[in-house]
């Protein structure tokens, strides 16, 4: 387990490698299509993610008369974000993408060049998730894009997750679908005359 602590070195991310499982704490901020659009036309942000996380996600969270409480705090599915995503790393300096399912080549290309991982968190347990934000700190464009699009700023204590994209250009996903495509063209070569696969 590797401890990442807020704000996230470029040389402590340089370290990590594809298959690390971390333990993310401090500040992350959500993200999600709209911000991302809305950064790409040039809109303007009150949020330095130099050296900081992005987590694509759209939470839910309540108002109380103690402020916000996370209930939940799933990972949305990253691919959307490909269109997006090298050009905001390159421009913010951000170092931590968290998300689920990968990203593509062009945006690990961008990690590499850059110095920035992808962390895979764990889908189907955004209660577990929403269980680190000790705290949240604040939230921008909560009224123009709702609260599930909004830029929400956490404290997290324990975020865990794994890197599946390293700045050395190695992917999980790519991995995985390389032995997929294996194990598929084994599955579907021909039968011999015996019975047995050619």
């Amino acid at each position: 387990m590797v401890d990442l602590d807020y704000p996230f070195s470029e040389t402590a991310v340089r370290a990590l490698k594809a298959g690390d499982v971390v333990r993310i704490s401090g500040t992350i901020h959500t993200g999600r299509d709209m911000l991302h659009k809305y950064f790409a036309d040039g809109g303007e942000f009150h949020v330095d993610f130099k050296d900081g996380a992005l987590f694509h996600c759209g939470p839910v969270v309540v108002k109380t008369t103690a402020g916000w409480r996370v209930v939940a705090a799933g990972p949305t599915t990253s691919i959307r974000e490909n269109a997006y995503e090298p050009g905001f790393i390159r421009a913010t300096g951000v170092r931590l993408i968290i998300g689920k399912g990968g990203m593509d080549s062009a945006t690990l290309a961008a990690m590499q060049e850059c110095g920035c991982v992808y962390i895979q968190a764990v889908g189907g347990a955004a209660a577990v998730a929403a269980a680190a934000v000790k705290r949240v700190s604040g939230v921008d464009f909560l009224e123009e894009f709702g609260p599930a699009e909004a830029c929400w700023h956490f404290e997290v204590d324990g975020l865990k997750g794994i890197v599946a994209m390293d700045t050395h250009g190695k992917s999980l996903f790519t991995d995985v679908a390389k032995y997929s495509r294996r194990q598929m063209d084994i599955l579907t070569q021909p039968m011999s005359s015996k019975g047995k696969k050619k």
